[in-house]
This record gives structure tokens, C-alpha cells and sequence, in this order.
């Protein structure tokens, strides 16, 4: 008996809404049929009839009898069985017309009616009955449907935008808890199933932020001392290198209770709604303690008020700023709350909100070095099916400034690469296809250019890989392309080695490199173009960045101008000094451009022959460059690693180049 209860089926959950459904849908119901419920549906449709054809229709003794409605002068004529045909020619008997056909008619006055009645009555063409009635849909429905029924509709459509804007609940939950903190709950951290290990690299944040986690699993050993434990823990750095991670791993490894929310859910379009949900936050944290709110992306609500200038007498964010500094630390105690934020503008945070006391300690994310994206890369391939071509050192090398973010972009679209191609494995080549995708954009192959285009775009792009081969400071060459990505119609690969320090004469050999497309154009071609608009950009903005910040100008030495003051309307230099900046910028510049023309005028055969190579194969590797112009002058080790790593490399697309040639020719002989 017990299983055979068990296998039962379920019966659906009673739903109130349901019930509002059918009530609105009967009260339409009666509203459309005027009140008469279905017995007017056992009625015909009627139809109208003049007073001329009323008094035919009397004197014919057609009519059977008549119901007469004073109030709006109209009555209803019914029509005999056996005259249905004469007065309804075009519709068959009882299929169209109903059992009790019928005609509405307009009528002047009572009077004038019941004389032509009791003609027709003398005469004998009527002997039926005349009978009054009051007006359809009066009484207690017709008040329903003209007054109770517009003001359900107006309270069903208020209850739905309440319930939007409340995120559900019952009936008025929006309007009663909009002042209530949106921060998702975890009973313990390891809800979220991320714990230390799950974070690579950034060994120094982690050593910092692993105490906080000590401390709520063992806060006396910390009390005995006489110590504190740290009240907030602000992460700053660059956007994708694991802030939220760490967050979460936080949570993971302490095992507590964990508030998360966005400093987006304290603003609100309603005063006061955010200065309200903080206090709701902190008490409810207060009540689950020992545990750890963690406020994402923190600026949203921390701008500095000197920065945030409010045009109104009331500015809700500051509000709401300043409810979250007295629940930080105020009169009242948050014993066992900790607070973690991150943000990737902490120049613009409140310095109130910094203070010792609020946020003791901030704890620096910044992009992960070499061997931190070795450790990064380990996490995100092991989910992947490699083969044996691929090697995590020249991966991190590839991909100087990535974050942990951009990382597993990489992985993720070698991935999908390989998958493109029908492989069973992830290999070396998808890897490097999927690092050009992600600086380069995707490969525009079918882009339409002349042999002119296509040859100056070559010239352009062989004056870079000239002057980094010729230049000491210049990042190692990696390959050149003049395959179209994205928005550029050509690009010189490079691989930067990661310098703490940058020196003056390592700035200039980069900007000569960069302006060595526009005067490899100028030199041999004979006409500039818009091609190195990238380039100029970047150049002015080095050489303005040189001189007004880094103090590397003769005229300006040891000087900088760098203001972080947000919403200043004047300049910390004055007009004379921004004449003498701009002087030095275009003369450094110009500078460097003559350095660059000079250095391709000196090997102008090398360059011919490098820009005829990229115009015969369009892609070209840093050996090529040294099978032209021989082994680079300065040689560190980084070049002799890259020039191995990258030998093998470049023979295995010059192969894949040559099959697609092959191809290409095969197909065109067929066509």
C-alpha cells in the first residue's frame, strides 16, 4: 500500500492567480454580453430593422410578439416560425437565424407604438402579446462592470509592477522592502565550491588575505596577543585578475556565512533607500557573525564626495556613502564582521572610506608576471585535451600582459579554434591563432586590396621589423603579417620583455620603431597614407607622457605634471609651459622619425627584400628577418630562446602556407 501511495501522482499546487483569472475572465464575459449571461447566447445575433419595415412586418402578420424598452425607445420584434423565410431571405431557418429570430427597432414615442398595435390587433394581422421591460444590464452587474471592473484592472496592473520591483513576493513586497539589502546569502562559503587553490598566482595577495581567514577560524590566537583583526580589506587592480576570486576563495576557506552584493544594489531612483540597505546588510551580518561582506566593485557608492558634485541639495549617493562609513566604524561595534571590496578605480574612492579602521589593509591584484601565467595557464588547461606540442613556458612567454581574464579567453578560443578544424586535440598552433585573435582581431582574408595597397602595406609594415632589428632597446621580433585583423591592415608581432624599470633611450628605440612604417612609406613608396594613424597615436601620446610626467625633457627636467585632481578646470602648468611641452614633443618626435629614415636609408636593399618576401608570402617569421639581414646586433637571452621556440615553428607554417598554395592553384585550374 505504501508504495503504491508513493508512486502516485502529484497533484498540481493550488495558485490564487488562477482564481483572479477566471473572475476577470467572467466579469469580461458578462460585460460583452450584456449582462444576460448565456441566455442571450441561446439568442441569435440580432439585427437592426427600420420603423417602416416594423409597420410592414405588423400589417404582413409577421410579427409573433413584442418586447419594448421605454427608457432607451427601442423594442425587439419577434418573428413567426413559418415567416422566418420572408423576413430573413439570405439565411436558412434556425442555422443562421437561431430558434427565436428577432429585430431591433427603433421607435418614436409609447404612444405611437401601442396605436399601431392595436391597428394591427383590430385587424387581425397581430396576436401576440406587447410587454415592457427595463433597462438591459441595470442593477447590480451593470454597476460591477462600469465601476468595479476598471478598478480591478488599474490594482491588477499596480500589484505586477510592485511584484517587478520588488524581485517577487507577495503583494506589496516592493513597495514594503525596498529598503532592504539585495545581498546574496551563503550559509557557509564552501557553497561556492572555491577554495586557494583554485586561485594561481598572486602569491603576495594571498599571503595577505589568508590571515583574515585564520582569524575566523582560530580568533584567539590573535585575541591573546592583544591583537585586532583587520575591520575591511580593500582588493585594488586592473580589471580580470581574479579580485571577485579571491573574494569568493575567501569565503570558501573560512567556512562562515558570506554576504555578496555589487555597490550598485545600494543606489536606488527612491531617497534614502540606499542608506536603508546598508543598515539592513550590517544587521543582518551582526546577527549570522563571525562572517564576511564582500561588496563588489565598492566605487559605485565610495566615489569621494569632493568628486561627485551634487547639482541638488540631497544627493543620495553621499547618503549612502556616509550610512556605509558609520556602519564601518562608528559608535556601534561589528565584532566578527569583515569586510572585503574591490575596485579597479581606487583613485577615485573617498579617503574617509580608506582610512585605518575602515579598510586597514589594501591588498594589490596586479596582472600576473611570467611565472604567475605559467600557474595560471596550469588551471585553465586542465580541462582541455592537449597534444604533445604544447609547452605552458611558451604560452606565458606569448602572452605578456594578459590577465587571468584574458587567459582563459585564450584557452577557451584555442579550444574552439581546434574545434573549427575538426582536431581531436588542442595544439601549439591553435594557441598562437587564438593569441592573434584576441590582440588582433579575427583574420579577414576575403578583404579586397590592389597589388598597390598590398605592396605599401608590405613596405609599411618591413620598415618596423627593420628599425626593432636595428634598434638595442627594441622588443624582440616575433613575425610580420600582412594579413588584414580586425581593424588593421597589417601587424609587426613582438615579444616585450617585462622591464620594472623603463629607461629613456629604451622609449625612444620604441618610438622609432613605431614611426618606421610612415617613413619606410615616405622613403619608398613616395607618398604617405592614413596607415599609421595607430602608430602616431601612440608615439604622441609616449613622447606628451615622456615629458609632462616622466621628466625626460632637456627643456623641462626632473618635472611632473601629473594631476589626479577629478573635475579641475585648470591646468597645474601655465600657458608658457604648455607652448615649451608641445615644442619638445614635436621635437623628439621629429627626432626619432629622421633617426628611423636614416637607419632605412642604410639598409634600404635589406628592406626591399623583406617587403618583397611579404608580398610573395604575407607572413613572415623573426628567421627570415635574420636570413636578410643577419644575426641581430644585441642579442640578449630572451632573443636566443625566442629564435629556438620559434624556428620550428615558422617551418611548420611555411609548409601549411605552401599546401594552401597548392590548393589555391588546383582549384583555379579546375575553374
Amino acid at each position: 500500500m505504501e508504495q503504491n501511495q508513493n508512486n502516485q501522482p502529484k497533484m498540481p499546487r493550488f495558485n490564487m492567480n488562477w482564481l483572479y483569472i477566471i473572475a476577470i475572465c467572467a466579469l469580461a464575459y458578462f460585460y460583452f454580453t450584456g449582462g444576460s449571461g448565456g441566455l442571450q447566447g441561446m439568442e441569435p445575433a440580432p439585427t437592426d430593422a427600420s420603423y417602416t419595415e416594423f409597420k410592414q412586418y405588423m400589417n404582413e402578420g409577421y410579427v409573433q410578439r413584442i418586447i419594448a424598452n421605454k427608457s432607451s425607445n427601442t423594442l425587439k420584434m419577434y418573428i413567426k416560425k413559418d415567416s422566418v423565410a420572408a423576413v430573413f431571405p439570405d439565411k436558412a431557418p434556425q442555422t443562421q437565424t437561431g430558434t427565436t429570430p428577432f429585430l431591433n427597432v427603433e421607435f418614436g414615442s409609447i404612444d405611437r407604438l401601442e396605436q399601431v398595435v392595436d391597428s394591427a390587433r383590430a385587424q387581425g394581422k397581430f396576436q401576440g402579446s406587447l410587454t415592457y421591460e427595463r433597462e438591459q444590464g441595470s442593477g447590480i452587474l451593470s454597476f460591477i462592470i462600469s465601476s468595479i471592473l476598471p478598478i480591478l484592472f488599474f490594482v491588477a496592473i499596480w500589484m505586477f509592477f510592485i511584484r517587478r520591483m520588488g524581485g517577487g513576493g507577495g503583494m506589496g513586497a516592493g513597495i514594503f522592502n525596498v529598503g532592504k539589502s539585495k545581498a546574496k546569502m551563503y550559509e557557509k562559503g564552501g557553497e561556492l565550491g572555491i577554495t586557494f587553490k583554485d586561485v594561481a598566482g598572486q602569491a603576495g595577495a594571498k599571503q595577505e588575505i589568508q590571515e583574515i581567514v585564520e582569524f575566523l577560524k582560530n580568533p584567539q590566537k590573535y585575541t591573546d596577543l592583544g591583537g585586532k583583526i583587520p575591520k575591511g580589506a580593500l582588493l585594488v587592480g586592473p580589471p580580470g585578475t581574479g579580485k571577485t576570486l579571491l573574494a569568493k576563495a575567501v569565503a570558501g576557506e573560512a567556512g562562515v556565512p558570506f554576504f555578496s552584493m555589487s555597490g550598485s544594489d545600494f543606489v536606488e531612483m527612491f531617497v534614502g533607500v540606499g542608506a536603508s540597505r546598508v543598515r539592513d546588510l550590517f544587521q543582518q551580518a551582526k546577527a549570522k557573525s563571525p562572517c564576511i561582506i564582500f561588496i563588489d566593485e565598492i566605487d559605485a557608492v565610495g566615489r569621494a564626495r569632493s568628486k561627485n558634485p551634487a547639482m541638488g541639495g540631497n544627493d543620495e549617493r553621499e547618503n549612502t556613502l556616509n550610512a556605509l562609513l558609520t556602519e564601518m566604524d562608528g559608535f556601534g561595534t561589528n565584532s566578527g564582521v569583515i569586510i572585503l571590496a574591490a575596485t579597479n578605480r581606487v583613485d577615485m574612492l573617498d579617503s574617509a572610506l580608506l582610512r585605518a579602521g575602515r579598510f586597514d589593509r589594501q591588498i594589490h591584484v596586479d596582472l600576473p608576471d611570467l611565472n604567475e601565467r605559467k600557474e595560471v595557464f596550469m588551471v585553465h588547461l586542465k580541462p582541455l585535451k592537449l597534444d604533445d606540442t604544447v609547452d605552458v613556458d611558451f604560452l606565458a612567454r606569448q602572452t605578456p600582459g594578459f590577465s587571468g581574464a584574458d587567459i582563459a579567453n585564450v584557452c577557451n578560443e584555442a579550444a574552439l579554434i581546434a574545434a573549427r578544424h575538426d582536431s581531436q586535440t588542442v595544439g601549439k598552433q591553435d594557441f598562437l591563432d587564438a593569441v592573434d585573435r584576441i590582440i588582433g582581431g579575427l583574420e579577414k582574408k576575403t578583404k579586397v586590396m590592389t597589388a598597390a595597397e598590398k605592396r605599401s602595406i608590405a613596405i609599411h609594415e618591413a620598415g618596423h621589423a627593420t628599425i626593432s632589428w636595428f634598434t638595442e632597446f627594441a622588443n624582440p621580433l616575433v613575425k610580420v603579417s600582412i594579413v588584414p585583423r580586425g581593424q588593421a591592415l597589417g601587424a609587426a608581432w613582438y615579444l616585450p620583455e617585462e622591464r620594472v624599470l623603463q629607461t629613456k633611450e629604451a622609449m625612444l628605440d620604441e618610438m622609432c620603431s613605431l614611426l618606421g612604417g610612415r617613413a619606410a612609406e615616405e622613403l619608398f613608396v613616395g607618398h604617405i597614407s592614413t596607415g599609421a594613424m595607430n602608430d602616431l597615436e601612440r608615439t604622441t601620446k609616449q613622447a606628451y607622457g615622456m615629458i609632462a610626467y616622466a621628466g625626460m625633457s632637456d627643456k623641462l627636467p626632473n618635472l611632473c605634471y601629473y594631476n589626479n585632481a577629478e573635475y579641475q578646470f585648470q591646468r597645474p602648468y601655465s600657458e608658457t609651459t604648455a607652448k615649451t611641452i608641445d615644442d619638445e614633443v614635436l621635437r623628439m618626435i621629429n627626432e626619432q622619425y629622421e633617426r628611423a629614415k636614416q637607419i632605412l636609408t642604410e639598409h634600404a636593399e635589406g628592406h626591399a627584400q623583406l617587403a618583397q618576401l611579404l608580398v610573395e608570402r604575407e607572413v613572415i617569421f623573426a628567421e627570415d628577418v635574420e636570413r636578410i639581414f643577419g644575426k641581430r646586433p644585441w642579442t640578449s637571452r630572451a632573443d636566443e630562446l625566442l629564435e629556438a621556440q620559434m624556428r620550428e615553428e615558422a617551418e611548420r607554417m611555411a609548409e601549411e602556407r605552401g599546401k594552401e598554395l597548392e590548393a589555391q592553384e588546383v582549384k583555379s585550374e579546375e575553374i
